[in-house]
C-alpha cells in the first residue's frame, strides 16, 4: 500500500468512492455524507492546500483523506483549546471494495506523521454519531473520546470528537 499526496486527476476516481459509500452511509442511518458534500470543489481546495492524502494499492486508489490543522469552532463544546494547533483529520473515506486491508488506519498513520514532521502533539478527528466502524476503528489507534457537538455547515447531524496525543 502506497499513501501519497493527491493530485487533481485522483479527483475522478475519489469521488467513486464516495459515490460508493452514500448509499451504504445513508442506509445506516449515517446521514454524515450526501450529493452535496464532500465534492469535487472541496477535494479540489484540499489539493490546492496540500491537505488531501490517497492510500492506493496496484495503482488503484483505495482510500483518502484530508490531513490538516483546520479545527471547527465547535470543537471548543468539548473542552478543546482549538489555538493549540492540531492536526485534523477530515473526510477519512475507505472504497468498499477494499475493506478490512487496514486503510483506514494506514491514513490516520499518516496524520500521526505528519504530526512528527511539523512538531504537532495533538491529533483530532470527528465523526458522526452513526458512524460505527469509526467509532471502534478511533480507540484502537489510541483515540480518546472528547464528547459530542453539532456542526453549523452540517445542520441536525451529530458527531462525536476523538483526540489523541503523542507526547
Amino acid at each position: 500500500m502506497l499513501i501519497r499526496l493527491a493530485t487533481l486527476n485522483d479527483i475522478p476516481l475519489i469521488m467513486e468512492i464516495i459515490a460508493g459509500l452514500i448509499p451504504e452511509m445513508i442506509a445506516s442511518g449515517n446521514l454524515q455524507w450526501d450529493s452535496a458534500y464532500p465534492n469535487t470543489g472541496v477535494f479540489t481546495d484540499d489539493i490546492a492546500a496540500g491537505h488531501l492524502w490517497v492510500a492506493e494499492i496496484d495503482g488503484l486508489i483505495t482510500g483518502v483523506t484530508a490531513i490538516t490543522t483546520n479545527q471547527e469552532a465547535e470543537y471548543a463544546q468539548v473542552g478543546w483549546d482549538i489555538t493549540e494547533l492540531a492536526i485534523v483529520t477530515h473526510r477519512l473515506a475507505v472504497s468498499p471494495n477494499y475493506r478490512g486491508l487496514g486503510i483506514a488506519a494506514a491514513l490516520l498513520t499518516q496524520a500521526e506523521l505528519e504530526a512528527a514532521r511539523r512538531g504537532i502533539k495533538t491529533l483530532r478527528i470527528d465523526t458522526n454519531t452513526h458512524n460505527k466502524a469509526t467509532q471502534k476503528l478511533f480507540p484502537k489507534l489510541g483515540y480518546v473520546f472528547a464528547g459530542e457537538i453539532g456542526l453549523n455547515f452540517r445542520p441536525g447531524l451529530r458527531f462525536y470528537c476523538y483526540e489523541k496525543r503523542l507526547d
